[in-house]
């Protein structure tokens, strides 16, 4: 292979990324993205012949061509990833891309290698496969082995972070006795049925072990885990490298310049240039589609009846219409399945502020809908199911600071498979991009007396706090606030000591934040000692009450002035017993110790 095909080749794979079968907006843009490449790959081979045509020595245009293409596919190889994601791959440590020198305050600022994308979604791509494994004779009705091929051309793509299993259905045996099973997405609790498939493979005269089987499976699912991203500002970001590279390739050259190599340099140049804007021109089309506010596919309304009844709380006389409206909902046809989810959850038939769905009654939404005069302004609250990046951007219009408190509970970034069904485990940098492609939006949507609390525990604390830092400014950190997990979560096997605490950390949006109340009552109010009235401690002058200086406690100073001892007095705070000064405790300040409250996971539900 030459290394002009070796560079075309590995652009492909660069540009294109691996490639991965199924249906879904982001399989789509996969293709589309291969198409262009077929397209810019033409183009790029006609302007790189043009431009070598104006050596004239064919010789040294040989030479010169090899080195082209290996100096390029040695840059390009860099900055792309078997997904097609353009950022710090393979970066040599020479590049020094993780020391930065501040002309500011922040002289150390979180810095991680995808901090210019944004994160789309991590998968395993699953491509079509052919597995084959030797047995012995006496175990397999084949001449000592079974092959099977895995067809995915069905397997419709995950949702971002969703995790589903796998289902294998048996298709057909080829003629050469190769088992074909077809891969699926598990959904509506769908599994593989292992004694189907064997009673398929018995009428072709197969038989085959359970744990073949699983077997099979096991060494298809052991695919790569991909990331998948798109860079912000490709053209930037590989224009600004690729000045790095060239300059320190010239400076490792010859001193003396001929005009020759200036124009073979320059020849590089250009062609870099233009592979760069190529690739450019469609990641910036993927931002734009990726940042556009998404369509709502479906829509449902959940209000109490005496909502409907009377929307403005009027006597129920006055509403005749609202109060057909309610009879006519619990003569609907979908009013039984109404009526089951309220026994699901708890609610009496007869309840009078029980809460009807409009999915059961699609047909009277409308007239629901018409009883409020100001219909957003009724709603108290918004339930939103998508993909939580997409969600934000799409509400961000509507809400720009307006919300006033956000609470997030991301991922915590375990490195191990979680029991529940969204991924967990990120490198640490992806993680990073997610979290803060998604705290700008939200960002964005608080007002200026706003605020955010981000749960997280010792998986990722460390980063939450630097990315908060970044994102809102070290100036609006409020508190780091410790509270109880869950300790019926895995413990650490005696290795270390059991986590019992995780973090709560809370930021305001500006200097206008402030907390309402830190004050909360006592369990037990109680008078204690302030100061005394006979001893004298030196350097601390006395506080003066009713005539009588009082001195504070041995080895203590006064924490109050003349002026608050006297309005605690004058307010019943303050008393004078037994030649002592008592002040009443009956309220505490709210602290950063939160672990007398149980983890959300131990309350009943």
């Amino acid at each position: 292979m030459t290394k002009e095909q070796k560079f075309y080749n590995a652009l492909r794979d660069i540009f294109v990324g691996a490639k991965i079968e199924g249906e879904s907006g982001f399989v789509n843009l996969m293709r589309i993205k291969s198409g262009y490449f077929e397209k810019i790959n033409k183009k790029l081979q006609e302007d790189t012949e043009k431009a070598l045509s104006k050596i004239s020595s064919s010789e040294t245009r040989k030479k010169f061509k090899d080195e082209l293409f290996d100096k390029l596919y040695s840059f390009f190889s860099r900055y792309f990833t078997r997904s097609g994601s353009i950022y710090f791959n393979q970066t040599p440590f020479y590049h020094n891309i993780y020391e930065k020198v501040y002309t500011d305050e922040k002289d150390v600022i979180l810095f991680w290698k995808t901090h210019m994308l944004y994160y789309v979604k991590s998968d395993r791509i699953f491509k079509n496969l052919e597995v084959a494994f030797d047995l012995p004779a006496e175990a397999s009705a084949q001449a000592g082995g079974h092959k099977f091929f895995f067809d995915v051309s069905k397997l419709e793509h995950k949702r971002a972070n969703e995790k589903r299993s796998l289902v294998y259905q048996f298709k057909n045996v080829r003629k050469d006795e190769t088992i074909v099973f077809e891969v699926f997405y598990s959904e509506k609790g769908r599994i593989t049925k292992i004694d189907e498939i064997k009673k398929g493979l018995k009428k072709k005269n197969i038989k085959i072990k359970d744990e073949d089987l699983e077997r099979s499976f096991r060494i298809f699912e052991k695919q790569s885990e991909v990331d998948y991203f798109i860079n912000k500002n490709a053209k930037e970001f590989l224009k600004e490298q690729f000045k790095l590279w060239l300059y320190q390739y010239v400076y490792a050259e010859e001193s003396e310049w001929p005009k020759e190599r200036i124009d073979q340099l320059q020849i590089l140049k250009d062609i870099a240039n233009k592979i760069i804007d190529f690739i450019a021109q469609f990641e910036d089309e993927l931002v734009e589609i990726w940042n556009k506010p998404k369509f709502v596919k479906n829509s449902n309304y959940v209000i109490t009846l005496d909502r409907i009844r009377d929307p403005e709380g009027k006597p129920l006389a006055s509403n005749g219409a609202g109060k057909k409206l309610v009879e006519k909902i619990r003569k609907h046809k979908n009013f039984p399945q109404q009526v089951k989810e309220w026994k699901e959850l708890g609610i009496a038939q007869n309840n009078p502020h029980a809460s009807i769905d409009t999915k059961y009654f699609k047909d009277l939404e409308l007239e629901i809908l018409g009883q409020f005069d100001d219909l957003d302004k009724s709603l108290d609250g918004w339930l939103i199911k998508s993909e939580n990046y997409q969600a934000l951007n799409t509400i961000l219009p509507k809400f720009k600071e307006q919300v006033q408190t956000i609470y997030i509970d991301p991922p915590f970034n375990k490195k191990t498979d979680a029991d529940y069904f969204y991924s967990v485990k990120y490198k640490d940098a992806t993680w990073v991009s997610l979290l803060e492609n998604r705290l700008e939006k939200a960002k964005d949507l608080l007002n200026e007396k706003g605020s955010i609390f981000v749960r997280c525990d010792y998986n990722g604390n460390m980063l939450v706090r630097l990315l908060m830092d970044k994102i809102f400014g070290q100036e609006n950190f409020r508190n780091e606030i410790d509270i109880k997990r869950n300790q019926a979560l895995p413990k650490t096997g005696g290795v270390n000591l059991v986590e019992e605490t995780e973090n709560l950390y809370s930021y305001a949006k500006s200097a206008k934040f402030t907390f309402l109340n830190t004050l909360i009552e006592r369990d037990k109010p109680q008078w204690v000692d302030l100061g005394t009235r006979p001893s004298n401690t030196k350097n601390n002058p006395p506080r003066i009450l009713e005539g009588k200086k009082f001195y504070p406690s041995e080895f203590r100073r006064w924490s109050y002035s003349q002026e608050n001892i006297e309005e605690m007095y004058k307010n019943g705070r303050l008393r004078i017993e037994n030649d002592r000064l008592k002040i009443l405790l009956d309220k505490r300040r709210i602290g950063s110790n939160w672990t007398d409250i149980p983890g959300y996971s131990t309350v009943p539900t």
